[in-house]
């Protein structure tokens, strides 16, 4: 689906987890009561000024979503009454698609129970892998088990709409092993998977761990036949691959995300989210203590806000946009002297082209944002 100039989404960042995995670059605190209790009452603060502010001009959330983070490290009945608050104040489709992020391992029956019972009505779990071997080096706790057993719960408590995350390319994984894993999830139904290339981050303990030679660098070469193994294999199995990390089955493409790749408008709460409304693109700041004191002066927790000219907005349009397997209109590329540029790109392989559309080829799937780039 393609949403209209009316979509709006809410993307909650809840910034705690139990541990750091070894790949994660990304803001988050260590999960302990005291830091989770403050950031349960300054969300709170949040939306109320939101309301306050009218930030949403009275229109209709069509998806929410709460990722982190791990959303579920904090408790389910926490969870449910945020998003019983976030109803409260603006209006909801009924339709709305509601996500969840999810560590296998964090969640109980019990609490699966009460999410879905809530309004939750997609979960997405970090699976990462279907072999226990591949978690040690990625700093991944839990076991393969705790996946199958967080699905089967899910799916009892109500969940029809089941999202597995995960990486290839991992330490020491083989193509044999990646086909395992994809294999090994069928048993297991999902309604979506995302698969996603390992990359090494600045800062990160396997960016350390690779410079100390205690842990392999991903294979180049390696990743592309992986990602090759997995498109093959999960489109004979009934998915659709929509967009360059995403898989569905028919109409269980994740709306939300497909608001971030099509130009829809969102809001974003908690420290770190990044919201666009109105042509303005505004985040939050990075920081527990800072987004926190801000809420409790009754600021909003703002640290930069850019409204787009023309020519940003139709350059973040192609670069989101030619993730989406469709590609983008040919009308999108309005400059006449970027023809010469699609032609090369083109000879060299990297685009698809006809008269009405233009995408990237599997080649320049893996080159998406040079190729963007060299567009604009």
């Amino acid at each position: 689906m393609s949403p209209s100039d009316q979509d709006l989404g809410l993307y909650v960042h809840i910034p705690f987890c139990r541990r750091r995995c070894h790949f994660c670059a990304f803001y988050l605190e260590i999960a302990q009561p005291a830091p989770m209790a403050r950031f349960h009452s300054a969300l709170i603060q949040e939306i109320a000024l939101h309301r306050r502010q009218e930030s949403l001009d009275g229109r209709t959330l069509q998806s929410i979503y709460f990722g982190g983070g791990t959303p579920t490290s904090l408790p389910a009945d926490q969870l449910a009454e945020i998003l019983t608050l976030i109803r409260s104040t603006w209006p909801t489709s009924v339709t709305a698609e509601v996500t969840v992020e999810a560590h296998p391992s964090s969640v109980t029956p019990s609490d699966l129970t009460i999410l879905a019972d809530a309004g939750f009505n997609r979960i997405s779990f970090g699976a990462e892998s279907m072999a226990d071997k591949d978690f040690a080096a990625i700093g991944r706790v839990g076991r393969v088990h705790d996946t199958a057993t967080a699905v089967q719960a899910a799916r009892r408590a109500g969940f029809g709409n089941i999202n597995l995350d995960l990486m290839y390319g991992l330490p020491g994984q083989s193509v044999q092993d990646w086909v395992h894993t994809l294999e090994s999830l069928m048993s297991l139904a999902p309604s979506h998977i995302s698969c996603y290339a390992l990359t090494i981050e600045e800062g990160t303990r396997l960016a350390q761990d690779i410079r100390q030679n205690l842990a392999l660098p991903p294979d180049d070469m390696l990743q592309i036949d992986m990602e090759s193994a997995a498109e093959r294999f999960l489109t004979d199995a009934g998915f659709a691959r929509y967009e360059i990390s995403n898989y569905a089955k028919p109409d269980y493409a994740c709306r939300h995300n497909l608001l971030y790749w099509t130009g829809g408008q969102y809001l974003g709460l908690g420290p770190s989210a990044q919201s666009y409304l109105h042509g303005v693109r505004f985040g939050n700041m990075a920081d527990l203590e800072s987004y926190t004191a801000c809420l409790n002066d009754h600021r909003l927790p703002m640290t930069d806000r850019t409204r787009l000219s023309t020519s940003e907005r139709q350059r973040d349009a192609l670069i989101f946009g030619l993730r989406l397997l469709r590609g983008v209109p040919r009308q999108a590329i309005t400059a006449a002297e970027r023809d010469h540029q699609i032609d090369v790109l083109i000879a060299k392989g990297l685009l698809d082209a006809d008269h009405d559309r233009i995408r990237l080829t599997s080649l320049g799937r893996r080159y998406a944002d040079t190729v963007a780039e060299q567009l604009f």
